[in-house]
């Protein structure tokens, strides 16, 4: 049977009923501009369970568990579950922690930034342009046989790990419901204040996460993979889906009166352009070198990927020490760690890059 979501216009239809879900979302409770943010909900989820104290970013967002769990129902429905792992996995961790890092310099991931500039946010531009400059270093790299190695076929147990560990969870949290007024309960910690206690519902949460979960499993929505496309081999079908998925965030946020233009006073942003640029290059450059965008990671872990689970725990990693650092930027601006942090970042992405070449390895 066809594979409607993978043709043209099957993409774009994918991009705008995410984009639409996404200013839903800010509607019913998640925070502005954040509707969806996959570097920003998997930090939340880390403060949740205690591995960063951040009480201000702390909720275990269901849209995160949905999103491993919607793809793995859609790889199983359509028998493209293949579990498969081995292919430079320590290497794929440290991406991904330093993927969030760039990603909380920021404060976003490439889904955020999208939002961000459909909800007014100019800072966006230079995030935006900043992960274009940091997939086009990467697609350098691509072109002069930069590669992490093959994954290999594995038992099919080792795919439904991550799927699993992601269901635990949902459990976990449906044992342990915020409580009103309190921190913690249970095992789980919950934001008072802040970003991490704006949230929708949870079973609405949960059910957008399991859709754009499948959706994006079938249609392969990417927006690392995106660019890069573009890029490298002048194809733009993925790149429709970001269009959709922008435009329809941006007329939803007319019609809900979520659109507010400006620089200063935007939602969990700060002004210091130099480093929301220099943030989104170096997660640009770490997702190009990873193969995916934190979604994209997600939806490949519920197709069995386990090298794609490696890449979400070191941004577990990430998250949990950029918080409990002082990396993370706010809305007073970057810190003073979290640059140092930076640059420490684009020297081991470089290092990454030039040393993991088949021609250096032949």
């Amino acid at each position: 049977m066809k594979n409607v979501f993978a043709t043209k216009w099957g993409i774009v239809l994918t991009g705008g009923i995410i984009g639409i879900l996404a200013a839903l979302l800010q509607l019913w409770g998640n925070p502005a501009n954040m509707g969806i943010c996959v570097a920003c909900f998997v930090r939340d989820a880390t403060g949740a369970l205690g591995l960063h104290r951040a009480a201000v970013v702390q909720y275990l967002r269901p849209e995160i568990l949905g999103f491993v769990l919607g793809a793995f129902v859609a790889a199983y429905l359509f028998k493209e579950f293949r579990p498969r792992a081995g292919s430079a996995p320590l290497v794929r961790f440290v991406l991904g922690f330093f993927s969030m890092i760039g990603a909380l310099v920021f404060l976003g991931c490439p889904w955020r930034a999208l939002l961000r500039l459909a909800g007014g946010d100019w800072n966006a531009l230079l995030g935006l342009l900043g992960l274009a400059v940091g997939i086009w270093i990467g697609t350098i790299f691509l072109k002069k046989g930069f590669n992490l190695g093959p994954a290999r076929k594995t038992y099919s147990a080792v795919g439904w790990i991550f799927p699993l560990i992601m269901a635990g969870l949902l459990v976990i949290m449906l044992l342990n419901p915020q409580v009103a007024g309190q921190d913690k309960n249970g095992v789980l910690f919950y934001s008072i204040e802040g970003p991490g206690s704006l949230h929708a519902p949870l079973i609405i949460s949960l059910v957008v996460g399991l859709g754009i979960g499948f959706l994006a499993q079938r249609s392969r929505f990417c927006t690392m993979g995106a660019t890069r496309d573009l890029i490298l081999f002048k194809q733009p079908h993925l790149f429709f889906g970001l269009i959709g998925f922008t435009a329809a965030a941006f007329i939803m946020n007319l019609i809900l009166k979520q659109f507010n233009p400006g620089f200063t006073g935007q939602p969990v942003a700060h002004t210091m352009h130099i480093w929301n640029f220099a943030g989104m290059v170096l997660a640009g450059l770490a997702f190009t070198l990873a193969g995916g965008c934190p979604g994209r990671q997600l939806f490949l872990s519920g197709e069995g990927d386990s090298d794609a689970a490696v890449f979400v725990i070191g941004m577990v990693a990430g998250a949990a020490f950029a918080h409990n650092f002082g990396l993370a930027s706010s809305a007073a601006g970057a810190t003073s760690g979290g640059i140092t942090a930076l640059i420490i970042g684009f020297v081991v992405c470089l290092l990454i890059g030039f040393t993991m070449r088949e021609k250096m390895r032949a």
